[in-house]
């Protein structure tokens, strides 16, 4: 199977562990428009990939995904038809990952931003560098928080938790997302990618047919969640992009 996607996203083969690395290390793996279009595609490709049984999803050179690029954030409130792209990709990441037949390990260092921060959310093992943390930031910047965070944070932790940190765009350190039960475990910084994979071959060696049916019966409680909320979030999302206030706030990060 190929996986035309370099050099923003990797796929290397670990026997039957694909490891999926976002990959921007100059801007700590920030989304621009290439990441954006192979993160709605990869999913359907490894979900064909015959050899494949699990999948690890980490950041390169420390950090997982700091997010939206600003310069593509900055260039969607103008370029409409990318706007467009842009939230129909969006969904289709969130689809992409809840449908996606095989197990997915997150290994997050660093920041988990955004959509990088749903991105980690979206794993059904989340496993956090005990350095790094989650965020979305979406609302302090003016946005609706549309490409994941309203529709699934609900479902992981209680409605006010996810209130709390979805409305303020808070940082929640790696101890406190395992507390709210958004994460897994926080493990060593040092220890955190060979705990990923160790977890994604344990389950690529246990029967394909219950492991996959059983996270698809899981995984119907939060598709059935998030349908209509996602739709309405992102509808939301790209009528944010005309805001003053967000676009002003912008401004004021591009400037930083």
């Amino acid at each position: 199977m190929e996986y035309p996607f370099e050099p923003e996203l990797l796929v290397e083969q670990d026997g039957a562990v694909r490891v999926v690395t976002l990959h921007r290390p100059a801007v700590r793996n920030a989304v621009d428009p290439a990441m954006h279009t192979a993160l709605a595609r990869v999913w359907g490709r490894l979900a064909d990939d015959v050899d494949a049984r699990a999948v690890v999803l980490r950041g390169s050179d420390g950090a997982f995904c700091a997010g939206g690029d600003l310069d593509l954030v900055a260039r969607l409130h103008d370029d409409v038809p990318e706007r467009r792209t842009q939230l129909r990709e969006a969904s289709e990441i969130v689809d992409g990952m809840i449908g996606c037949r095989l197990p997915v390990v997150a290994a997050v260092a660093g920041p988990a931003v955004g959509l990088g921060c749903s991105l980690a959310l979206l794993a059904d093992v989340v496993y956090l560098a005990e350095s790094a943390y989650l965020a979305d930031p979406h609302v302090a910047i003016g946005l609706t928080a549309g490409d994941g965070g309203a529709a699934v944070w609900p479902v992981l932790a209680s409605m006010v938790q996810a209130k709390e940190y979805l409305l303020t765009g808070d940082r929640i350190p790696a101890a406190e997302a395992v507390r709210l039960g958004l994460a897994t475990r926080a493990v060593p910084d040092d220890q955190l990618d060979e705990t990923a994979l160790a977890m994604a071959r344990r389950l690529a060696a246990l029967p394909a047919q219950a492991v996959q049916s059983t996270k698809r019966a899981l995984n119907l409680h939060l598709e059935r969640a998030v349908r209509g909320v996602l739709e309405y979030a992102l509808a939301r999302e790209y009528e944010s992009f005309d805001d003053p206030e967000h676009r002003a706030a912008v401004a004021r990060l591009r400037r930083q």
